[in-house]
């Protein structure tokens, strides 16, 4: 190349290059989708400054996500999928197509989506309890849908078994998506263009169907699968390079004087990090009892600009009053089961606070501070729960083992996800304000 050439062509050049470095800097490959868009990191200082992604780099990729239950990835057992709903293709993209609609909520706002965030673990890092249609608050924690085939009960209290039945709570819920009845909710799945013809490709001579709806979306969570972590290629993949010294050490305490493991197993081929039971660990007791309210609440109102508002004022504004959360005893009206709640799987837990079924705790670092403390006594505590007395160094290590058991496709999983439209409204989509839509009035 001449010395004339590139002096006239300088800029040219300049920019081809940085166009060049852009493209690897962004490419799919090289973004990692776990965490909030919008990333407040930061935003308690008076110095910050924005760090969130444009929306042209999450888009997301499309994958193929029947091999993650057909194959069985190191650290998990092989998933058995239900006789009466064997796992197709067809099944997951509708699945994941309703999952991610918000039609299919009384008002077009809300999806199962927008409170299992795929970005934030499939759960909702930015606040405690779910929140529905119009702002409704719930009672708990959105639950992680990673890996949550696995799992023998649902919901925070055990109240369902299926993931086929398991969705129709949350579409009728009144504070979740508020769909009046199953009826309503087939109505219009049949009036919305296009899934139709999506059912009858997925269930062939059954159509759009109580059953075929909840089977649909529970082929596409229980895809949602993720292991063969650092701890995994570890401790079932014999690689002793995969993790530090330090997490070796924080999962020796794990097993051992941290009694984890005695509600969280790990087995010797596979370990879901649950014992599909319930446990009392005192957090509903002591919510229950006001034991963990304060007088005032702290509310950021800007970057480092803080307020301390009295309770009752808040109070004042609330809509509804917050019931007490007794766990299993709300299910089965046992005095023995109140303030019981399924054991979470410890599997991807760095990137699914905030923790425990109300989302007290929005650190790792407060969840290991409360074990080590015994939970809070009551006549109901879990036996399993007693003071441990870890020293600081090897609380680092407990915690540097929980941040090992990130899936490697995780990744993969939020990509696909994002690269799912989010039901937009059309012209084409049924008017509710006028009521021959849905054969009132014919």
């Amino acid at each position: 190349m001449s010395e004339t050439f590139f002096k006239k062509n300088v800029h040219s050049l300049f920019f081809v290059v940085v166009l060049l470095l852009s493209k690897v800097a962004f490419s799919e490959d090289s973004i990692n989708y776990s965490g909030a868009g919008d990333n407040k990191d930061g935003y308690d200082s008076k110095n910050y400054t924005t760090k969130s992604l444009s929306l042209d780099h999450r888009k997301g990729k499309k994958a193929n996500l029947v091999k993650y239950v057909t194959r069985k990835q190191l650290g998990l057992p092989l998933l058995v999928v239900p006789k009466n709903n064997p796992i197709t293709e067809k099944k997951v993209e509708l699945g994941k197509k309703l999952f991610f609609d918000r039609r299919i909520s009384l008002n077009n706002t809300m999806s199962c989506g927008m409170c299992h965030v795929p970005e934030q673990g499939f759960t909702n890092n930015e606040i405690k309890t779910a929140v529905g249609i119009e702002g409704r608050s719930n009672l708990r924690n959105t639950p992680t849908l990673l890996n949550i085939a696995f799992n023998k009960f649902l919901f925070h209290d055990a109240r369902e078994y299926s993931l086929e039945n398991q969705v129709w709570q949350p579409v009728l819920a009144h504070s979740e998506m508020a769909m009046p009845s199953f009826g309503f909710t087939i109505k219009k799945l049949k009036l919305i263009p296009g899934y139709t013809k999506l059912f009858d490709d997925a269930f062939p001579d059954e159509g759009i169907t109580i059953e075929t709806f909840g089977k649909a979306i529970a082929s596409y969570e229980r895809s949602l699968i993720s292991a063969n972590s650092n701890f995994d290629k570890w401790y079932y993949g014999k690689n002793e390079n995969a993790v530090s010294d330090k997490v070796k050490k924080g999962f020796n305490i794990f097993m051992g004087k941290g009694n984890c493991s005695s509600c969280h197993l790990v087995g010797n081929n596979s370990a879901l990090f649950f014992d599909n039971k319930l446990h009392n660990t005192g957090i509903g007791y002591a919510e229950s009892m006001g034991l963990l309210k304060n007088k005032k609440t702290k509310v950021q109102l800007a970057p480092g600009e803080y307020v301390e508002v009295d309770n009752n004022i808040i109070k004042s504004v609330n809509q509804q009053k917050k019931m007490n959360d007794l766990g299993l005893y709300s299910i089965t009206e046992n005095p023995a089961h109140r303030w019981l709640f399924r054991t979470p799987t410890l599997r991807n837990i760095s990137l699914t606070a905030p923790y425990m079924h109300n989302g007290v705790f929005g650190t790792l670092e407060e969840v290991i501070d409360f074990y080590n403390e015994g939970g809070i006594e009551n006549e109901l505590l879990s036996p399993l729960i007693k003071k441990i007395n870890l020293s600081k160094i090897e609380k680092e290590d407990l915690k540097l083992f929980l941040e090992s058991l990130v899936g490697e496709n995780v990744n993969i999983l939020i990509a696909d996800a994002l690269s799912q439209p989010v039901g937009d409204l059309t012209k084409k989509d049924p008017n509710w304000a006028n009521e021959k839509d849905m054969g009132y009035n014919k």
